[in-house]
């Protein structure tokens, strides 16, 4: 947000500076970026959390209503899933990146997570382990290694990483998001949050044995009561792995 500001003119800003037109106009740059509204009312939430840090709380409408923000929109008709295949993997330059996007599709991580990633400390044989420091919120979690592809994707993420992390030792976080940014529009692939909707909608196949209403499945009214209770663990299952640990974002990525 404070590249965001500067890009927009405001200069020489310091923690203490924020005035509601920095807000009005970060906003407008959201809005024009058709960010959707969760997006939105999450970098509200950090804005709020920074003027409350520098005693300048007043500055931010408590009310998200306030900057024209609709109310969040939990179920998609249509499936945004994706997926990478070798060609696509092709065009990308950098191994690292790469090397990111794979494991995105096949543990549903985050583009932060999958940037981090330590592969030496996340492989843990059967499961992997993301540290808090690199997943939204601080919170640790654990998802399962269940098919021999995401035992080939951690084994070649080892062999490239070796006991480090995915972002090389001559770069920052920071400096190896703009390589992935960079190289992944070059290579034409936008969108890759849709890995893991791709991600969430193969898990619920797997642990219901029919498709997501996103992907083409039965919508609730048309279940048992039995599948709708396989329904509801599944849900938290794919919330856990996903890190929301609430089964209602789930709709968001299986409708």
């Amino acid at each position: 947000m404070a590249d965001q500001l500067h890009e927009l003119g405001y200069r020489h800003m310091g923690a203490q500076s924020l005035k509601p037109k920095h807000i009005e106009a970060l906003v407008d740059t959201w809005q024009r970026e058709n960010l959707s509204a969760g997006a939105m009312k999450n970098r509200l939430a950090a804005i709020r959390w920074w003027a409350q840090k520098v005693n300048r709380q007043n500055v931010v409408a408590r009310s998200n209503d306030h900057y024209g923000i609709p109310n969040r929109q939990f179920t998609n008709r249509t499936s945004r899933a994706r997926t990478v295949v070798p060609q696509d993997l092709d065009r990308v330059r950098d191994p690292r990146v790469r090397m990111s996007l794979e494991l995105q599709q096949a543990f549903g991580l985050r583009r932060e997570e999958a940037i981090k990633f330590i592969p030496d400390y996340a492989d843990q044989g059967d499961h992997v382990v993301l540290k808090p420091s690199w997943t939204k919120g601080g919170k640790a979690r654990v998802i399962p290694v269940r098919s021999v592809e995401q035992r080939a994707v951690l084994n070649r993420a080892r062999a490239l990483a070796g006991k480090g992390s995915l972002i090389p030792s001559s770069r920052t976080y920071r400096q190896q998001l703009r390589v992935y940014e960079a190289d992944t529009a070059r290579a034409g692939l936008s969108k890759m949050h849709g890995l893991r909707h791709a991600y969430a909608q193969k898990r619920y196949e797997e642990l219901t044995g029919w498709r997501a209403p996103a992907a083409g499945g039965p919508h609730s009214k048309m279940l048992t009561p039995e599948q709708r209770q396989r329904d509801e663990e599944a849900r938290l299952t794919i919330s856990l792995e996903l890190g929301h640990e609430r089964p209602q974002i789930v709709k968001v990525y299986c409708a």
